[in-house]
């Protein structure tokens, strides 16, 4: 058993979409396929890896760095002690070799997209879905049947009036989510509270609605739309500022009684410690955003989870950025909050396993080894080429 190849490119995540900070005509995202020499079926084991929407492609570094790291390895050194499978916690630290503390920066893409490859390879190689593995060996055993999935969406674009925003989200109720996202921060205080008022004549109640700020408030403009904001009752306010700012989310939390959600920009457990440190956030009703494809992957988000519980947190309380198959394979097998839906924009990635609707705000899991990549028709053949 041995790796024989580790192949990358880059994607392009083409579309007129903007949130508060940015918009995605020239965003990037690299896929990566780890090769194996052990056959089934006729073919080779192979294991997927992508990272979430938001950050570019670190083609860069997987190339120059990361992917050489794991080809250079010797076997011994990456395999489980029974030498059965491969054990992602020793490819971690061979990924890691060299590198100092802190400054996380996009490394910790690139450690997370390979990571999330590892993953799908090693549940492959045990014939079981990645969510039944986690729940065996890290969990207490036990798999949620069903996962429950909000609706991301309601982006900024050039033709979307009140109308269309209304449509969209109304689209999402229908296909059977029901609580669904849309942006503020993009716009005047002013309209979006309009474009907000828009969505709740659509929406069952402010419970059904979350707004994301992308990190684009100061202190002052954070409170005044939380002044704003509170009347409704939202599901969450989330990101309001940048979100290396501790102080301003724990100020802001004396402003706002009502449910925030932060974490998808906190790349690594210290960060996430300092957020539960420093950050004023409410382990009874706040949540947890943290990316395990953009934060070194699944081994360090189980180190999340470890801290979090020595804060007193529960996992529940983590409802993952992203929106891809890896975070609902974590929220199933290790009792998560839930997970971030991309029904509409970032395809192939967004979404999941096709024939599997969503009912009344929660997705069942298919029961296929490794992440589940090969029951999403695009995403898959978009990933096999880099085995063909």
């Amino acid at each position: 058993m041995k790796i024989v190849d580790v192949r990358e490119m880059a994607v392009p995540i083409s579309s007129d979409i903007r949130n508060a900070y940015i918009d995605f005509s020239k965003m990037t995202a690299s896929v990566v396929a780890i090769i194996t020499d052990v056959i089934r079926n006729g073919k080779p084991v192979i294991g997927y890896g992508f990272h979430s929407n938001g950050r570019y492609a670190p083609s860069g570094l997987l190339r120059e760095r990361f992917i050489p790291r794991l080809k250079e390895a010797k076997t011994e050194a990456i395999l489980n002690e029974a030498g059965t499978n491969f054990d992602p916690h020793k490819i971690w630290d061979i990924l890691m070799t060299g590198e100092k503390p802190g400054g996380h920066g996009e490394r910790s893409v690139a450690v997370g997209t390979i990571d999330m490859a590892v993953w799908d390879l090693v549940a492959k190689l045990e014939e079981k879905p990645l969510y039944r593995l986690l729940a065996d060996q890290y969990g207490n055993g036990e798999v949620d049947d069903k996962v429950f999935v909000y609706a991301a969406g309601g982006y900024y674009s050039p033709d979307k009036d009140y109308s269309k925003l209304q449509d969209e989200m109304q689209g999402y109720l229908d296909q059977g989510y029901n609580v669904v996202k849309m942006k503020i921060g993009g716009a005047s205080l002013e309209e979006d509270i309009r474009r907000i008022e828009a969505v709740l004549k659509v929406v069952p109640s402010g419970r059904s609605l979350a707004v994301d700020a992308n990190g684009r408030f100061d202190l002052e403009t954070a409170i005044r739309y939380a002044e704003k904001l509170e009347p409704y009752d939202l599901f969450w306010y989330e990101e309001a500022g940048d979100p290396l700012d501790y102080e301003l989310q724990a100020e802001l939390s004396k402003h706002y009684k009502n449910p925030m959600a932060t974490g998808e920009n906190l790349f690594s457990m210290q960060d996430a410690r300092n957020l539960i440190r420093h950050g004023g956030m409410r382990s009874d009703r706040d949540y947890l955003q943290f990316d395990c494809s953009l934060s070194y992957g699944l081994v360090e988000y189980m180190r999340i989870l470890d801290m979090l519980k020595e804060y007193g947190w529960s996992s529940r309380r983590c409802i993952p950025h992203g929106g891809h198959q890896l975070s609902l394979n974590i929220a199933a097998g290790l009792g998560l909050g839930g997970n971030e839906s991309y029904p509409g924009v970032f395809p192939p990635f967004g979404g999941f396993a096709e024939g599997y609707p969503i009912e009344d705000g929660y997705v069942r899991l298919p029961d296929v080894p490794g992440i589940g990549f090969e029951v999403k028709s695009a995403l898959f053949q978009l990933l096999r080429t880099l085995a063909d």
